[in-house]
């Protein structure tokens, strides 16, 4: 069994802005999954970023210089 760790996972609006992430992270090396979005979070593509918590600034800063538009970031244990 895995070992749970804590996350921040951002969630989209759609699939388009995740892939979106998924790219700008590739380029500014930023570490980070795409991962189906946890039921317990709401997410109206069904597709979330994660990534270590260390990494919520800096990530949130990214994709608002980015013009990437989510609807949430949420620090989970997963």
């Amino acid at each position: 069994m895995k070992e749970k760790r804590n996350c921040v996972v951002v969630t989209f609006y759609t699939t388009a802005e995740a892939m979106a992430t998924k790219k700008l992270c590739k380029e500014q090396n930023i570490p980070g999954k795409l991962i189906s979005a946890p039921r317990s979070l709401s997410a109206d593509c069904g597709i979330a970023w994660c990534s270590d918590t260390e990494l919520g600034k800096t990530l949130q800063s990214a994709l608002t210089e980015a013009q990437i538009e989510f609807a949430g970031f949420h620090e989970i244990i997963i």
